[in-house]
Parts: C-alpha cells; sequence; structure tokens
C-alpha cells in the first residue's frame, strides 16, 4: 500500500492543491466593488456578495483542514451557491459533503460537477459507488470504465469497478482486467482483494489460495489474518486456522476481530464468510486506501475513502472506529465520539470504541469519568488487554503512580510477559515504580524491558538517564544513552540525556556542547534550560548560565524548576541546588 501511494497519491493530491492555489488566485484578482463606488446601487450588493462567497471559501477551506467536516461542507455549499457554474467551488463542496458522509448530497453535487467538468475522477467514482451501493452493477461499470488506470482515483476506480463485473456475475472480466493492472507493479497490493473477490462469487479454493498468499505476505495485519483464519475454518482446516492466529498473537498482537474470529474456531464453529457481498468486498478496498492515506499525510482524502466504505458496508464497525481515530487525530474529539456511539453494543468493536470514548473525554479534560468508564470495562471485562493498558495509561498520566503500577501488572498477567511486544508494559511500569519512589521495582522492570527488547531507545535513556541521576553504572549509562541518540538523534530529551551524563562524569565541555544541541531541538523545555545553565556556570560562563536559568524558571508552569533556579541565580551554583 506504501508503493501504491508513493506511486500515484501525490501527484493526484497535487492536482488538490493546485485547485486550491487557482481559486486563491482568481479570487484575489477580482475587482473589488463598493456601494460608495457605484453611489448605492446593486453593484454593491453583488459585490459584498462576492465578497461574503469568499469569506465562506477561506472558512471552509480552514474548517476541512482541521477536518471540522460538517463546517466545511456548509462554508463550501454557502460559496457555491453564489456561482453554481464554478467548478472549483462546486468540486470543493462536493469533496467537503463526501468527507462529512453527507453522500445524498456528495452525489448530488459530484453529478452537477461532472456536467462542468466531465473529467473529474473523483466525482465520478463517487456517482458509480452511488450506483454500486443501488445494486445498479452495469451503470457503476459503464461510469468507471471511463476513468484510466494512471492516477491514483484510477486504481481505486479500476478495483471498484472488478467489484461491480463480480457483482454482475461478469468475473472471468474482472480477473482480466486486474490481470492488466497487476502488470504496472501493483499485483501484491491487489492479492487481498482478488482473494475476496473469489469468496464472494464462491469460488473457494481460489479465494483461500490467494489468501494464504496475502497472509504470507502480511502475516500482522489484522483483517489479513481474520480472513485467511475464517476461509481455513469454514474449508474445515481449523488447525490450520488456530495457527495463523497464533502467529499473530504470538508477537505480542491482538485485535477485537480477530479474538472473536479465535473464541469461534475454539469452541469448534465456522466463523462464516467475510465477503458475503460484493459492497462488504469494495466497502474493505475504500477502507484499506483510506487507513493508507491517513498514515501518508492525507487526512481529507483518508475521510473521503473511509465514508464510502462506511456507505457501502454501515455495519463494518471496524471502519467507523478507523474514521473515529482519523477525527481524533485532528482534535475532533466530540464528533469521533458521535462516530464510537454508534458502534452498537453486540459489536466486537464496542469495547475498542468505549476506550476511545474514555480517551476523548480525557482529552477534553473529563478525566473523572474517563477513568470511571474504562475502569467499568475493565470490571465487565478482566481480560480486554486494550482497555486495561489505556486506563493504565491514563492513570500514569495523572500522576496515580502505583495504580498504573497495578493496572500494567494485570496487563503482563494476561500477555505472560515474555513476548518481544511485552516489552512495552515492563517499561511503563517501570516508570510508575520510578515516580513512586520504589526504584529497586522500577530498575527491575527496565532491565526486563531490555531483555525482551536491547536496543529500545526510550527504555535505553530512561534506564541511562535515572542510572546517571543517582550516580549508578555511569560507563554503562553512557554507553546506553549513546546508543539512544544514535537511534533517534533529533530526540532533544535523548540528546538532554547524553549531555547529562557528560556533566556527571566531568567531561564539561562535552556536556556543554551536546545540551546546547538539546536545547535547540527542545527550546522551551524548563529541564533542558536548566541543564544547559549548570554547565555553562561549571565552565565559568556565569552570564550565560543565569541567562539559561531565568529562561527555565520562566517556561517552568509546575514551580519545580522555578524555585531551584531562583535559589542558583540568588547564589550561583552550590552543593545544595544543583539539578539532581
Amino acid at each position: 500500500m506504501t508503493s501504491l501511494l508513493n506511486r500515484i497519491a501525490r501527484p493526484a493530491l497535487m492536482a488538490i492543491l493546485l485547485t486550491s492555489v487557482a481559486i486563491q488566485t482568481a479570487q484575489s484578482a477580482q475587482p473589488v466593488q463598493t456601494a460608495q463606488a457605484d453611489g448605492g446601487t446593486g453593484l454593491g450588493m453583488l459585490a459584498l456578495f462576492k465578497s461574503s462567497a469568499t469569506g465562506s471559501y477561506m472558512a471552509g477551506r480552514q474548517a476541512l483542514q482541521d477536518l471540522r467536516t460538517d463546517e466545511a461542507a456548509r462554508y463550501f455549499y454557502q460559496a457555491a451557491q453564489s456561482d453554481w457554474n464554478n467548478p472549483i467551488l462546486v468540486e470543493r463542496a462536493f469533496i467537503a459533503f463526501a468527507a462529512d458522509g453527507q453522500f445524498g448530497q456528495a452525489a448530488s453535487t459530484a453529478k452537477h460537477l461532472l456536467d462542468l467538468d466531465s473529467h473529474n475522477e473523483l466525482a465520478e467514482l463517487v456517482v458509480a459507488t452511488e450506483a454500486f451501493k443501488e445494486r445498479r452493477y452495469d451503470a457503476a461499470d459503464s461510469k468507471l470504465a471511463a476513468i484510466g488506470q494512471e492516477s491514483f482515483t484510477g486504481v481505486t476506480a479500476s478495483i471498484l469497478r472488478a467489484w461491480a463485473l463480480v457483482g454482475a456475475d461478469r468475473k472471468p472480466e474482472a480477473d482480466a482486467m486486474l490481470d492488466k493492472l497487476g502488470e504496472t507493479g501493483l499485483d501484491d497490493f491487489l492479492v487481498f482483494h482478488r482473494a475476496l473477490m473469489a469468496e464472494a462469487a464462491g469460488d473457494t479454493d481460489q479465494a483461500l489460495e490467494l489468501a494464504g498468499k496475502a497472509f504470507d505476505a502480511e502475516p500482522y495485519v489484522a483483517r489479513i489474518v481474520e480472513v485467511y483464519a475464517r476461509m481455513l475454518a469454514n474449508a474445515g482446516q481449523m488447525d490450520e486456522a488456530k495457527a495463523a492466529i497464533a502467529q499473530f498473537e504470538e508477537n505480542g498482537l491482538s485485535h477485537p476481530i480477530v479474538s472473536m474470529v479465535r473464541d469461534q474456531i475454539d469452541a469448534g464453529q465456522r466463523p462464516g464468510i467475510f465477503a458475503s457481498n460484493v459492497q462488504i468486498g469494495a466497502a474493505e478496498m475504500f477502507h484499506g486506501i483510506g487507513v493508507a492515506l491517513s498514515r501518508d499525510g492525507n487526512p481529507d482524502l483518508s475521510l473521503v475513502f473511509l465514508r464510502l466504505g462506511l456507505y457501502l458496508d454501515p455495519s463494518a464497525d471496524v471502519i467507523a472506529i478507523a474514521l473515529g481515530e482519523q477525527l481524533d487525530a485532528s482534535g475532533q474529539h466530540e464528533a469521533a465520539n458521535k462516530i464510537y456511539d454508534g458502534v452498537p453494543a453486540t459489536s466486537p468493536m464496542k469495547s475498542s470504541a468505549v476506550v476511545h470514548i474514555a480517551q476523548n473525554l480525557n482529552a477534553m479534560g473529563d478525566q473523572e469519568e474517563a477513568l470511571r468508564r474504562l475502569g467499568n470495562i475493565v470490571a465487565t471485562r478482566p481480560d480486554d488487554l486494550e482497555a486495561i493498558s489505556v486506563l493504565g495509561d491514563m492513570q500514569r498520566y495523572g500522576e496515580h503512580y502505583e495504580d498504573a503500577a497495578a493496572t500494567y501488572t494485570k496487563a503482563l498477567e494476561l500477555t505472560g510477559g515474555d513476548k518481544p511486544a511485552d516489552w512495552r508494559f515492563y517499561y511503563v511500569r517501570g516508570i510508575s515504580y520510578e515516580r513512586a519512589k520504589q526504584w529497586p521495582k522500577a530498575e527491575a522492570d527496565f532491565l526486563k524491558a531490555l531483555e525482551l527488547n536491547p536496543d529500545q531507545p526510550a527504555v535505553l535513556n530512561y534506564l541511562g538517564y535515572s542510572w546517571i541521576d543517582k550516580d549508578l553504572n555511569l560507563d554503562r549509562a553512557l554507553k546506553m544513552i549513546t546508543t539512544a541518540v544514535e537511534a533517534q538523534p533529533q530526540d532533544g530529551y535523548v540528546v538532554d540525556s547524553l549531555g547529562w551524563a557528560y556533566y556527571k562524569l566531568g567531561r564539561i565541555e562535552e556536556a556543554v556542547s551536546t545540551l546546547e544541541r538539546a536545547v535547540l531541538l527542545r527550546p522551551n523545555d524548563p529541564e533542558l534550560n536548566d541543564h544547559l545553565g549548570d554547565a555553562y556556570w561549571k565552565v565559568g560562563r556565569r552570564l550565560e548560565a543565569k541567562f539559561q536559568w531565568r529562561i527555565a524558571g520562566a517556561m517552568d508552569e509546575t514551580g519545580a524548576v522555578k524555585e531551584r533556579v531562583a535559589l542558583k541565580l540568588a547564589g550561583g551554583l552550590t552543593a545544595e541546588n544543583a539539578t539532581n
């Protein structure tokens, strides 16, 4: 999927960017006439209307950038109404409607856009998706056939067209078209979707063969594991299905849909086919592309594709969760929670949805309610690793360190504590113990984390820094932090740890240069500025030391650094007021 995006996504996205630039240029070139200039005639009102349309466009552009899609749709539609024959304005409104999931409006606006610009591929894709949803497969095929395969939207349209051909009982034509598409270098990407098409068409042998190839290529993608295990179990190959899931879980991975299939297989049940109709299969195609777009840093276009997937399969709660996560990443927590609230209680994704709701409540400042909800999940579902993990993190962020350590212990009891991925639970439990002033327990957890993941930079840095602060194992700590810096040279905190290690070892000149680099990377951190001030004092740069201490005190919000640097500013650096 990443190679697919690199090959064809960026040109398509650049075209959208250029469209935005074009409209700004066109608007800035429009003459502005006022009521005073024309003596109070209708021309002044027309100028005011145009100015309002420009304001609506600019507000819509910002709203879409923030993923406030409901506002974006409203603003862009207002702008488009001022000039309903302007394809640029109509395109913006259409995209905003699609990103907000208003598909009635999106489809009708797309049809009008195609009257203005018959080559708009994204509009053609949405109109064809509407026909596909209504099972008008021949109409969808006809519309999609007009889109070439050279662009990102074109590749997506080709896959959707193949699904339409399968829906119309024309699978050999779909296979031939995908064979041609695969010749462009996309064969590996297409194999999973071809497996789903074979399943939907009733060719279970071919479906299983292709799903096996997809699994061999990507055995740690939850959806691929789920589908492959389903197909194996449905074919009576229960042991093979269990082995596929075990391979996934033995690497410390988990997902509700995989767990659901595992439980069904353990109970001797055949879980049923995934692509029971072509709408479900095509929805999964939109899901996969939408997630890839999100990871590639294209959130607005990602929303369009995720919404298309949910439009085709409203029961696809995995897509709903992905959609909510995209909104979360842009800070649209209330909008995301509306989506999470819509996940039914019977869904295997409901627990994940409630966890996300709790995280959002915490982000919006209601930590008490967030902890209550997570506590309820853990109490009723004591084997829900995701809920337990998030609860521990939230307790730790809230400085309930002993509670957090106890919660992480529950997580380790569930995982067994000996898988490579378990390093993370030892690490965060170690932080909790360290913050709770239980150093022996913390040190043991950090060492266990490194045993499971020897080169993990976060653990190397935290343990190394802690040892240095306590004047323990200084040479080993220096080696650990040096390794962490090599892995994360742009992390100011890690670079600061190395500088502080040099300081503690008496290598002050090296400490100064390294701490200066750390402050350049993290200029607004009070601790880093305090460290640099101490190093400057040691080498006799007293004025610069006091300057750094003043910065540190001014930026400190908790008071600990402010109190420390006040003593240094009054009497210089002494053994009593030195940074620990």
